[in-house]
């Protein structure tokens, strides 16, 4: 019978699920460090000028969108151990 040391080094490497989450975070905040400016300079250079009913939903879909590129990486951050 394999011990599960021995299985583990046979599947590869695994990552621990605090390795995942710190190396998912610094991730997360790199992306937003860099989504946040672009989402400034796109809201002023074109948001701005359009009534402000349509800016509400711009600021809105600009607000949330950030989070569909992430959920893979929260989805991987989050997987249990195996």
């Amino acid at each position: 019978m394999i011990s599960a040391a021995a299985k583990s080094e046979a599947e590869g490497t695994l990552m621990r699920r605090s390795t995942r989450t710190l190396i998912g975070t610094i991730a997360i905040l790199a992306f937003v460090c860099l989504y946040g400016p672009l989402a400034m300079a796109l809201a002023d250079s074109r948001i701005a000028e359009t009534p402000a009913a349509i800016q509400a939903v711009l600021y809105s879909i600009l607000g949330i969108a950030w989070i569909f590129p992430l959920m893979p990486l929260i989805r991987w951050m989050e997987r249990p151990d195996r």
